[in-house]
């Protein structure tokens, strides 16, 4: 069972901003989640089929690609053949 605590603790490392209002509303459901985890795991599943099984996949046959100059015509930005993106930091 989770606690308000539990809650509290999992809202700061989790850097949300849950006001004291809401930890009994979130406890409320965060255990109504885990409660409904126990009923899945009582649940009887069938194995997976063992006969006429196939691979569906096809065969990995080499095509001819897109041209570099092709690929590039729509970016918006190209350095040295290459898609340049903005700076991530």
């Amino acid at each position: 069972m989770v606690t308000e605590s539990d809650i509290e603790h999992i809202a700061e490392l989790a850097d949300i901003g849950i006001s004291k209002d809401e930890v009994p509303e979130f406890t409320t459901q965060f255990n109504a989640i885990l409660d409904y985890f126990e009923v899945l795991d009582t649940v009887q599943g069938e194995s997976a089929p063992t006969a006429g099984i196939i691979n569906v996949f096809r065969e990995d046959e080499p095509r001819p690609c897109l041209p570099q100059e092709a690929a590039l015509a729509n970016a918006g930005s190209t350095e040295d053949g290459f898609i340049k993106a903005p700076r991530v930091m």
